[in-house]
């Protein structure tokens, strides 16, 4: 007779792993039924446990057949795969994500990936696969990737705050909620520490609680608001030992098979904080005369592939992060600071190994010819763009006056004709204001204010894009395959939201024809005009697609180019590290060009690169997000101006003047009207009295709530707004009335979120 298998003394809803421990050690177990019973699963546990059964049937931990349920031996022939960070991207290897360790050690599986392949993965990325068994070796597989899969942060994480009841987790999400953690949970856990947590349903209602897995840093004590996005979204900011050792390993190289250009006085220009310098310029009149009135512009940059060479450790680490990641706080490097600061950073006065370009340039900025070079430069001196706008103007200082008539005037000389090519060319010419966080010696908000932006910026920028155009025609020239940065034109979706949005302001914009930039700068050009520059730049900026590394060039919409590739900054992107090898390959520059394997896996390099990119943008956004609503977070009641940046269905943006925080108005606390959302006039209006809240409206609000490790604030708008025609008359007195119940309902809650906020700060 059949041993009666034994029930667990516990009546809560088992995880996993009991799951399968009960399917593996009670051979009677055969369907859900007997697992319900076994687990004494009743009442509100049914739902969970029958949603339990289907994602672990999904995640291919359990098979069914029938009503036959069993513990998986093999895996589905399509799986979720994790690529190790750490895996040979010549010969990748992954597990099953879900490989549960005691059931032994993980099948071998091999990810196959052929030139053609649009699905291209590398380490550290997750894949949906199909698997194909490998009949001469047991416990083996080979893959072909089906998608590349967002990988799912390996844990919860969130802040431990004591209070009078104990613990509990702060969340860094906005959509989060609080959980207790019992005092057995927290893991030696102190008030403030930054925690990955577990979470666990406890008692009949499931409430959450969270169970302190790891303790991995306190952002207060250690002045880093910025650990918090990179733990949240898997930035890397440690370098292994092995790249450290390599780093330290490095010597400066030779001036073997270099041209030798130390007697041009380059020099660099870069804001004032600057650590590293990984471009420098100079500029001459063109002594050809049959170029009357030209200009010969040269732009050197550091020659990062001459130590970072395909294959090895440092190589592996700089394509791991993809680019470097900048944040008030700090810096994370894509590569060992031995690299980025000290041997490949232009310094003045010392020899540096770099690749340059030199480009002809007629009267009118029109490039004539260009030329690259591997090159041993000395910089003559660096200096700040405040410094080089100085002298441009004809203030130079002690150190700029030295280089004013031969240095100095010769690239401004040389700017204004690239200028007046570029004019000429269109590019989009969208110039929003960039705020920059000054912090004080605690790692906290000093002051917000935008940076001016001098002509000597516009120098550098236009002197680096024409670089940036001659190193992707070398290379479409030579054949010769690379990464380029590619912008396609906007959608037609987005173009139709635009054109509606426009029309809402009294300004036409045809979409009839093929796009391009110049009527985008018309737009623009009129808004500011009529001093809609703001909400009218708001809304062409969401209209556009968003650039991204390809190795299929599609051209450059919003600088109006045909061929673009990144070449002026290899020390921060990983991209431009490609473009140098590639172009050290076509202009038979050395012998660490462009590999074969590299060139088989562009598609997979430039999907990986376009990711790191954005993840860069989302954890800066963060940072800036969260020090900005602890800097307000003891000013709750305050009254601030702004601007209405963003309108949703539930409710409004708003962005402060003085800070540049955004924070969210919520819809129900809107005058005294039902407000519907118009999308095509990206505003809320009232029904009944036509009271309007449009993109860039200028708003005076109070703060009512701010979350500082989510980064959120919660205003309520106290202005009132442009008064039109409503919306829909009296039909709509009884869903007003509704409304105003549900707004007051939201104001008494905002005035218990203040009372309790200030009861905190005491």
């Amino acid at each position: 007779m059949a041993k009666k298998p034994t029930p667990p003394a516990s009546k809560q809803l088992p995880d996993k792993q009991q799951v399968l421990d009960a399917l593996e050690n009670n051979p009677d177990l055969k369907s859900k039924r007997d697992l319900t019973r076994y687990f004494a699963i009743k009442g509100d546990l049914r739902a969970p446990f029958k949603k339990l059964m289907r994602q672990m049937q999904d995640e291919g931990l359990i098979t069914r057949k029938g009503k036959t349920m069993r513990r998986a031996t093999e895996l589905p022939r399509v799986t979720v795969l994790d690529i190790p960070p750490d895996a040979d991207p010549d010969s990748l290897t992954a597990i099953p994500a879900n490989w549960d360790e005691s059931a032994g050690k993980p099948p071998f599986i091999a990810v196959i990936v052929k030139r053609n392949d649009r699905t291209v993965p590398g380490p550290g990325e997750r894949i949906l696969a199909r698997l194909f068994t490998n009949e001469n070796q047991a416990n083996s597989y080979t893959a072909r990737a089906m998608k590349i899969l967002p990988k799912p942060r390996r844990a919860q994480i969130g802040i431990v705050k004591y209070d009078k009841n104990g613990a509990r987790l702060l969340p860094i999400e906005r959509k989060q909620k609080e959980m207790r953690i019992a005092a057995h949970d927290l893991n030696n856990a102190k008030d403030g520490d930054l925690v990955e947590v577990e979470v666990r349903s406890k008692g009949r209602i499931m409430t959450p609680m969270a169970k302190v897995v790891a303790i991995v840093g306190n952002p207060l004590s250690e002045g880093a608001v910025s650990l918090i996005a990179l733990h949240d979204l898997e930035i890397p900011y440690r370098f292994p030992d092995e790249v450290l050792r390599a780093a330290q390993a490095a010597r400066p190289v030779t001036n073997k098979g270099r041209e030798d250009w130390r007697d041009i006085p380059f020099i660099t220009i870069d804001p004032a904080s600057a650590k590293d310098h990984d471009d420098a310029v100079f500029a001459e009149a063109d002594s050809d005369k049959s170029n009357p009135g030209g200009h010969i512009v040269y732009v050197a940059i550091a020659d990062v592939a001459a130590y970072v060479t395909y294959g090895s450790a440092l190589d592996k680490e700089a394509y791991l992060r993809g680019n470097s990641v900048y944040f008030p706080d700090r810096v994370v490097p894509m590569l060992p600071e031995r690299i980025s600061n000290d041997l490949c950073s232009l310094r003045e006065k010392e020899n540096r190994p770099a690749l340059a370009v030199r480009m002809v340039l007629d009267k009118n900025g029109l490039k004539k010819d260009h030329s690259f070079h591997r090159v041993t430069i000395k910089i003559a001196a660096g200096i700040s763009y405040t410094e080089a706008q100085a002298a441009f103007d004809g203030h130079p200082d002690a150190k700029t006056k030295k280089i004013q008539s031969g240095v100095l005037m010769p690239l401004w000389n040389a700017y204004q004709a690239m200028a007046k090519a570029r004019d000429n060319r269109g590019p989009l010419d969208l110039d929003l204001p960039e705020r920059r966080i000054v912090l004080d010696d605690d790692g906290k908000v000093a002051r917000v204010f935008v940076p001016p932006r001098h002509e000597a910026n516009r120098l550098i920028e236009e002197m680096m894009v024409a670089a940036n155009v001659c190193a992707a025609q070398t290379l479409d020239k030579n054949n010769t395959p690379l990464i380029y940065r590619v912008h396609d034109q906007p959608g037609p979706e987005k173009l139709l939201a635009l054109k509606d949005f426009l029309s809402s302001l009294d300004m036409s914009f045809s979409t009839s024809a093929a796009i391009k930039p110049s009527q985008f700068n018309q737009i623009l050009h009129k808004a500011k005009k009529d001093d809609k520059s703001i909400q009218v730049s708001e809304m062409v900026l969401r209209s556009q697609a968003q650039a991204e590394y390809n190795p299929t060039n599609y051209g450059h919409f919003g600088l109006n180019l045909g061929q673009y590739a990144h070449f002026t900054s290899p020390i921060r992107r990983y991209a431009d590290l490609i473009v140098h090898r590639a172009l050290i390959s076509a202009c038979g520059l050395g012998k660490d060009g462009l590999s074969t394997k590299e060139i088989e896996q562009l598609a997979g390099i430039a999907q990986h690169i376009s990711m790191t990119e954005r993840r860069a943008m989302a954890a800066e956004r963060q940072t800036t997000d969260r020090l900005i609503a602890h800097f307000l977070s003891d000013q709750i009641g305050a009254k601030f101006t702004g601007q209405i940046s963003g309108v949703v269905g539930a409710g409004l943006f708003v962005k402060l003047a003085q800070t540049g925080a955004d924070g969210f108005v919520p819809a129900s606390t809107l005058g005294n009207d039902y407000f519907r959302h118009v999308p095509e006039q990206q505003a809320m209006i009232g029904e009944r009295t036509g009271e309007r809240f449009a993109l860039g409206d200028p708003v005076e609000v109070q703060l009512l709530e701010a979350a500082p490790m989510a980064g959120a604030l919660r205003f309520e708008i106290i202005s009132k707004g442009k008064m039109g025609a409503p919306l829909s008359g009296r039909k709509s007195n009884s869903r007003t009335r509704a409304h105003k119940r549900s707004g007051q309902r939201g104001r008494t809650k905002t005035k218990r979120a203040v009372q309790k906020s200030r009861r905190k700060q005491s």
